[in-house]
């Protein structure tokens, strides 16, 4: 079932399709876990405190907060800075913003809404991109795939919405224990909407699918993704719906931070 928007922010990495978290941060929150049967339930895990991650770890004690003394938000509290900034995709007039997230995620689910009508409305010198977690599990991967299948049929703003839906409220996860039967599943899904057999064979393992799917993996692994959804701001910053104070602060919290970037 979908959780409110009120919820905690996160579902935690997982290197089976249990979804439980690999390794020990704290302090705990109630996260989202994918049973074997797809199914999910809520459990006390651990979600990203930066240990576990030399960006975040990096943080200078000393450092001034990069927040106006009107700002209700503060670093180190709801968002963390990164030393050193990676880099992005962002032109030198834009502000990369990524979404890194799962579709199995049921906090994901439950945020996309807020996500997609700030997208609509946000400056033009936003650069938002949403990233598909790559964790080593054969599912969030699958899902991945059909993300950057989506995208490259030029299906996203219409088919994105709908897995979510076929996944939180049809209950279909959309994938099976066999690569072909996932790949067939997820092809059928797509064909209700239009996509061709042909379309979906020419696409599903394209060149342009798989440097995506390279990319994202790089990004997953790059910023330390312990649990989605995460926000990364530039490089520089990152944060989630749990720190923000939650969900119907987060995107205010995007706003400030890229206002910022961009006055830079």
């Amino acid at each position: 079932p979908a959780a409110e928007p009120s919820a905690p922010s996160s579902a935690p990495a997982g290197n089976a399709p249990t979804d439980e978290a690999t390794t020990k941060a704290a302090p705990p929150t109630r996260t989202a876990r994918l049973n074997e049967d797809g199914s999910e339930s809520n459990d006390d895990s651990t979600g990203d405190s930066g240990e576990h991650n030399p960006l975040l770890a990096a943080v200078a004690g000393t450092a001034a907060a990069a927040t106006t003394p009107a700002s209700p938000f503060k670093e180190g509290t709801n968002y963390t800075r990164l030393v050193p900034a990676q880099p992005t995709s962002a032109g030198p007039d834009q502000v990369e913003v990524l979404e890194v997230f799962w579709y199995g995620c049921s906090h994901c689910y439950a945020i996309d809404p807020l996500v997609e009508a700030w997208r609509k409305k946000k400056p033009s010198w936003i650069k938002f991109t949403r990233v598909p977690v790559m964790w080593d599990n054969d599912v969030h991967r699958a899902h991945a795939r059909l993300f950057y299948t989506i995208e490259d049929l030029g299906k996203l703003d219409e088919l994105h919405p709908l897995v979510f839906k076929e996944i939180h409220v049809n209950g279909n996860m959309l994938v099976a224990q066999d690569p072909a039967e996932t790949e067939a599943k997820q092809r059928e899904f797509l064909k209700r909407f239009g996509v061709t057999d042909d379309q979906f064979k020419k696409t599903y393992h394209s060149f342009n699918v798989e440097t995506n799917l390279q990319r994202a993996e790089q990004i997953t692994l790059r910023y330390g993704v312990l649990a989605v959804p995460t926000f990364i701001v530039n490089g520089k910053y990152v944060t989630d719906v749990g720190m923000a104070g939650g969900a119907e602060k987060i995107m205010p919290l995007i706003d400030m931070l890229a206002a910022q970037e961009h006055k830079h």
